[in-house]
């Protein structure tokens, strides 16, 4: 009898097991085929493979084996070089990389051991093992720098910029001012109005202003000013090639990989203070309740009265800074709350989660780690943003046809599914054994539904626990040319417009908005390659979050080197067969306690409760307990923290 076969993606983990899911909907992988290591057939995580179900079990689960490969999911890998006698290979960083790869050109095995490289693996030479080869010397393994770019390479981001692209970038940059006086006459002058930005201190690229100016009778126009980098970055060029396959801006602890060159970024398309600037505007006539009465799209110049970081436009706000500007920041908070106030009101989900900052000395090492402080004029220009978001989408999708809608609109969405009935039920299983409600019917639920439950968990010990499993639960927003709306905005309409310099569907987006201005023709061929950059876009997003992760918990271990046999307070974040998982209340720093160290009884896990029992005390660890800890030892290649308790 023949076993049937499959082709799909294979996963694999640090151990060489490879898993395969049948139906890769399936959240809880019931159908999934385990594939042990000996019949993994050369597979790597990510491959595209075609899979035999032997009919076989182990551990009660279905067995199989890879047949073939049929696609590589990468080629390019990071790693460390070691020499062991004649022989020169690398270890990879990532661990589901379960095998070494060698380097067998001469030049390649002259490079010192401990240098990390990435290589670029050559499959047709790989029969008996893999053979790469180096692409660039990063540098010595364990230092800032190394670290920090290899994280960016592994995850397949570029550092440097192709020479062409420079090239272009700097001749625009000399030749743009021939044509300025003549550019600005096409635009909306709104230099004479109060503008200003407002964005983190350590900010080198302004994309968004805001501008204001008192209509009276409780009348305001209030302009959200985005760099119009779709004037500088035109399509079929270098720079836009670049860009939409970088896709995005990646951000790590302590340093930015930018979308576009730095001439640009930080210069010609930034909104710095006192210069006159290109920009696309979404300009609303808006009242002190938040009701818009009218608004307005097109490209216009400003100039930038004042750059404040969120800090200082706080304290011109609350009065502990004097100087210009008060009164304006003052009636832009009051309306900006009166949008809040609404968009909960449409039932957005209030999400506020903790993220970490570090401060770093001269040679990358974290002095500090605390929580950011989330301030009223982060919400401020946050609701503004949102504001254009959802007003430029609103008007290019009622701008086009209801043939076009169908097919796919000729725009970028951003859109936010429900959540998945499944992972719903899980999740009020999980809440209800910490003793909360998650109202649902058969795993169907509103975002009023999830509000009540974060009011009703604000203030507990479980709420940083409960928000992120909610979260995990959620669906992920991606970008599409189809617009379903914003689960977790309660937005039936939504773009991301506001973010060119940083993200290319923001770009996409204004050349969009352009065409709609203008009447543009919509050409047949342009649906499949839209969709196909939504894709892509959504993919590099998920990888750029992914190493902005990686570039945290690599500082947060560095940081608790540091602190090896110090104790701290913690919350237990995991409960596991093997150990407890804890987190340190300020810094965020997750480690685990193993079981076995634990000691004083023999412990087990009580799945139903979230809890480790002791069988002869009867004394437990139940999940979002506060816990004394200490720090028993941190591994910075394996980025993994060991923590004992404090008894």
């Amino acid at each position: 009898m023949k076993e049937k076969t499959y082709t799909g993606s294979i996963s694999i983990n640090s151990k060489g097991v490879g898993f395969f899911d049948i139906d890769p909907t399936n959240k809880d992988r019931s159908d999934s085929i385990e594939i042990q290591p000996e019949f993994v057939n050369k597979a790597f995580h990510g491959d595209i493979v075609e899979v035999e179900q032997t009919g076989e079990k182990v551990r009660n689960r279905e067995q199989g084996k890879v047949l073939k490969v049929i696609t590589r999911s990468k080629s390019e890998y990071v790693g460390t070089v070691t020499h062991e006698g004649e022989k020169v290979y690398v270890v990879p960083d990532d661990k589901r990389m379960y095998v070494d790869i060698f380097l067998t050109t001469k030049e390649d095995a002259k490079i010192p051991q401990g240098t990390k490289v990435l290589i670029d693996i050559n499959w047709e030479k790989s029969e008996m093992g893999l053979i790469g080869d180096v692409l660039k010397i990063i540098g010595q393994s364990g230092e800032n720098n190394t670290e920090m770019e290899a994280i960016v390479l592994e995850k397949g981001f570029r550092v440097e910029f192709p020479l062409a692209v420079e090239a272009e970038a700097e001749h625009i940059k000399k030749s743009y001012k021939d044509h300025m006086q003549a550019e600005i006459a096409t635009r909306r002058d709104m230099r004479g109005t109060i503008t200003v930005t407002i964005d983190p201190a350590d900010a080198k690229d302004f994309d968004d202003a805001i501008s204001f100016k008192d209509l009276g009778n409780n009348m305001y126009e209030i302009g959200v000013h985005i760099a119009d980098v779709s004037y500088f970055v035109t399509p079929s060029s270098e720079l836009d090639g670049e860009s939409e396959k970088r896709g995005l801006s990646v951000y790590l602890v302590d340093r930015t990989i930018p979308m576009l060159p730095e001439v640009l970024s930080n210069d010609l398309c930034s909104l710095n203070p006192h210069e006159d600037k290109y920009t696309f505007s979404a300009v609303f006539t808006i009242n002190a309740q938040g009701e818009v009465h009218d608004e307005w799209f097109g490209r216009t110049v400003i100039h930038s009265d004042r750059r404040f970081t969120y800090e200082d436009a706080q304290e011109v706000i609350d009065g502990k800074q004097d100087g210009p500007y008060q009164e304006e920041l003052r009636t832009l908070q009051r309306i900006a709350k009166n949008l809040e106030k609404k968009k909960f009101g449409n039932g957005a989900i209030n999400f506020e989660t903790e993220e970490v900052k570090f401060i770093l000395d001269e040679k990358g090492k974290p002095i500090r780690v605390y929580k950011k402080q989330r301030l009223e004029t982060h919400k401020l220009v946050e609701e503004y943003m949102l504001l254009a978001n959802r007003a430029v989408a609103k008007f290019i999708f009622m701008s086009q046809n209801e043939d076009v809608r169908k097919k796919g609109s000729q725009s970028v969405y951003r859109i936010h599914g429900k959540p998945d009935k499944e992972r719903i039920q899980n999740l009020a299983v999980f809440l209800k054994a910490l003793g909360f409600e998650l109202k649902n019917k058969d795993g169907e639920v509103t975002s009023q539904d999830i509000n009540a439950l974060l009011k009703e968990v604000e203030g507990t010990k479980n709420e940083d626990l409960i928000k992120t499993a909610t979260i995990r639960s959620m669906a992920k927003a991606v970008y599409s040319t189809k617009n379903i709306g914003h689960f977790g905005l309660a937005f039936t309409y939504y773009t991301h417009f506001t973010s060119p310099i940083r993200r290319y569907p923001d770009l996409m987006v204004h050349r969009f908005l352009e065409r709609e201005l203008n009447g543009g023709k919509i050409e047949q061929n342009e649906f499949e390659k839209y969709e196909r950059i939504c894709l892509e876009s959504s993919e590099n997003e998920k990888r750029a979050s992914d190493a902005e992760r990686m570039s945290i918990k690599y500082k947060q271990v560095e940081y608790m080197m540091g602190h090896i046999g110090e104790g701290f307070d913690g919350v237990i974040t995991g409960v596991t067969e093997w150990g407890i998982y804890i987190e340190e209340k300020e810094t965020k720093c997750e480690g685990m306690v193993k079981i076995r160290d634990i000691g004083d009884d023999f412990y087990s896990l009580d799945e139903k409760n979230y809890s480790l029992k002791g069988q002869n005390t009867g004394k437990t660890f139940t999940l979002g307990d506060t816990i004394k800890f200490k720090v028993v030892s941190a591994d910075l290649e394996r980025r993994v923290l060991d923590y004992g308790l404090i008894v």
